[in-house]
This record gives C-alpha cells, sequence and structure tokens, in this order.
C-alpha cells in the first residue's frame, strides 16, 4: 500500500527521489527473489506473472534456434506452456516430443533421459502439479538436461515458497514465478535468466528489464511480492511439513480433510503421487458422480474447483488427468481443493461436511 500511495514513484525515472524510491524498492525485491530461489539477484526479470514469463522463456529462446525447433515438453503442464509450445508447432517452428507420466502423475525418468540423449532445443518441466499438487524431482530433471546441453525451462508457479528451489545448482535455464501463489498481490510474477542466456524479448520499447521486457514496472506488486517472499522464507517450513509443533500446518489439515472425507465416502480416490505432493493440496475423485453436481451444491460455502483455474469457464475434462490415463468415471468425479495459511480446522470441518452432505444429496437422487 505505501509503494501504491505514498511512494508512487516509476522505479526507470531516476532523476528525482520519487523514481529513486521506487527503484530501491524493485532492487529489494530481487533480492529477496533471489534469497528464497537461491539465485543472482541480476537473473530475474519481473513480468505481469507466470504466464508472461513462461511465454517469454519459451518464444523468446525457440525464436533464435533453426526451425523447427525440438521442445521436449510434459503432457500434464500449465496450459500456458502447453498452448504456447503448440502454437510454435502449428506455426512450424517447433516440434514436440511428449513426455510419458504414469497414473500417479510420476515423469517417467528413463524415457525422459532416452529423448535428451537425441537432443532438443528445450525442456519444459514444472516443479509441482497445479492440479493434483505433485512434486517433480527438479534436481534430477536438471541433471538430466545438464548432460545433454538442453536448456531446461522449469514452471515453479506453485513450487516458489512451499518447497525448496535451488536455481543456482539444479540445471535450471529458465524459472517462472507467480506471485499470487505464495500470498503476495496478482498481476505479478518473474522470469528467472541463467546468467549467459538470451531471449528475443516479446516486448518492445524501452529496453526495460536488461532489455528483456519493456514497460513500466508494477512497483507496488512487486514490493508485495519482496514482501511476500521474505515472509515465505521465514515460514515456509513451519507451514508445509507435518511437525507436531508446526500446529496447523498444510499438511495436517490436509490429512485431516482427507481422513474425515474417506471415513464418509467409502468410495473416495486420491489422486497425484501421494508421497510427493504439496501440503495444501487434496486432489480426490468420487467415482460416478459428476463433480459439477457437487460444486453446484456447495458453491456458496466452499471455493474448490473442478481443475485449473487457467482454464476456469471452459466445460473440458482435465488434461493432467487424461495424461494419467485415468478412467472417465474418475476423471468425471474430480475436484481440486487447496488449503492455504490462513485455513482453520474448523473451516476444514465444515468443507468436509458440506462435500459429504452434498454427495449424500446426489445419491438419495438415484
Amino acid at each position: 500500500m505505501y509503494y501504491m500511495t505514498i511512494a508512487f514513484g516509476n522505479a526507470n525515472s531516476v532523476d528525482h527521489g520519487y523514481g529513486n524510491q521506487a527503484a530501491q524498492a524493485v532492487k529489494e525485491a530481487r533480492q529477496h527473489i533471489a534469497e528464497l530461489i537461491n539465485a543472482s539477484a541480476k537473473e530475474i526479470i519481473f513480468t505481469s506473472g507466470a504466464t508472461e514469463s513462461i511465454n517469454l522463456a519459451i518464444q523468446g529462446h525457440i525464436s533464435q534456434q533453426n526451425t523447427p525447433a525440438t521442445i521436449i515438453v510434459s503432457p500434464v503442464e500449465h496450459k500456458a506452456v502447453l498452448d504456447t509450445c503448440k502454437a510454435l508447432a502449428k506455426k512450424g517452428l517447433a516440434e514436440i516430443i511428449w513426455l510419458k507420466v504414469n497414473q500417479q502423475d510420476q515423469i517417467d525418468l528413463e524415457h525422459l533421459e532416452k529423448v535428451c540423449f537425441g537432443g532438443a532445443s528445450l525442456l519444459c518441466v514444472m516443479a509441482a502439479n497445479n492440479e493434483v499438487g505433485t512434486i517433480y524431482p527438479v534436481q534430477k530433471i536438471g541433471a538430466i538436461a545438464q548432460k545433454y546441453h538442453i536448456p531446461f525451462l522449469c514452471d515453479a508457479s506453485q513450487a516458489v515458497g512451499k518447497i525448496s528451489i535451488n536455481f543456482q545448482d539444479w540445471g535450471i535455464t529458465y524459472l517462472a514465478i507467480s506471485e499470487h501463489k505464495l500470498y503476495a498481490p496478482k498481476g505479478v510474477g518473474a522470469l528467472v535468466v541463467k546468467k549467459g542466456h538470451y531471449l528475443e524479448p516479446l516486448i518492445y520499447g524501452g529496453g526495460h528489464e536488461q532489455g528483456l521486457r519493456s514497460g513500466t514496472l508494477n512497483v507496488s506488486g512487486i514490493a508485495g511480492l519482496w514482501e511476500g517472499c521474505r515472509l515465505r522464507q521465514l515460514e515456509m517450513e513451519a507451514d508445509e511439513t507435518a511437525m507436531p509443533t508446526a500446529g496447523c500446518a498444510y499438511a495436517l489439515l490436509r490429512d485431516q480433510l482427507q481422513n474425515s472425507l474417506q471415513a464418509q465416502i467409502p468410495n473416495l480416490l486420491l489422486n497425484g503421487d501421494l508421497n510427493n505432493c504439496l501440503s495444501g493440496n487434496l486432489h480426490i475423485s468420487i467415482p460416478d458422480i459428476p463433480n459439477s453436481a457437487i460444486i453446484a451444491r456447495v458453491r456458496h460455502q466452499l471455493a474448490i474447483s473442478t481443475g485449473a483455474a487457467c482454464s476456469s469457464g471452459i466445460v473440458a475434462p482435465s488434461h493432467v488427468l487424461q495424461a494419467m490415463n485415468l478412467a472417465e468415471n474418475i476423471i468425471e468425479g474430480a475436484l481440486r481443493i487447496g488449503i492455504g495459511k490462513f485455513t482453520t480446522k474448523e473451516e476444514i470441518e465444515k468443507a468436509s461436511s458440506a462435500i459429504a452432505s452434498a454427495v449424500k444429496a446426489i445419491l438419495s437422487l438415484k
């Protein structure tokens, strides 16, 4: 709020004190982000969000390659990755090699190494899945990419501020960050670009952000990202681990909700890699009960969804669950539930009761 109302300077107007103050805020933000992910502050480029960051990384990288370039892509990536790669392929600028995932949404690392052996222009694998919450072995994936000298784009929107990310040492070339995923304001993000790598910009006009992203910076949003990263650095370990001393840590609340729902809905299924999952994510399926019917009954009590926010308003099966090769009745009965820092035990109990009641109401109609 201070940088939105009081220190309302343009970070690129450094001929006066207002601009200098704004520029200092941007500098501080770069440093806090860098510390959170073990990167250099000079490697951080501010954008409007992870979708822009991903587009800049993929399009900016591929535009410099001999066409058609080869992109290795996980089929469970965010639509920002998938749609960008498909658009390039449609224009004849890229060929896509799809990776394999199993029914637990685990990436087949042997297949990954096999396709990397053949060479590629870019590898795209996210750090954690935005639907089922699976955490991928980024360090191992980065090591394979480095072994075959393939630039590696990692969409870390769901991961930064929740799990440890080591940009410097994990073989990552480009890292996309979304601000609102770590409790900062919406509409700001960042792309971390490994030193020595160049991207063709998507936006021209002024040469801001090392010439990669022109335009006046959203200083208040960037200040929010600065504060969000600072707080996640302090609180991440306690929030994300299921230790008794952690109080209402995400994982404890998630397990409470999971156990309560399983007790009331015997045929409930859990989706994703249960041993490597974001603490605040619970992805369930209730076979043969349409998720839309449940959402219709709980929408005024709970903010849960049938899929990714990027596809809101589009009635279509989840591409993530389809790539996992789950049965149609499991996909149609899937629900994505997010648990956050400010969720309470009482809210978990209400959520469990609301979902279970909706299921019983639907079953009574059959």
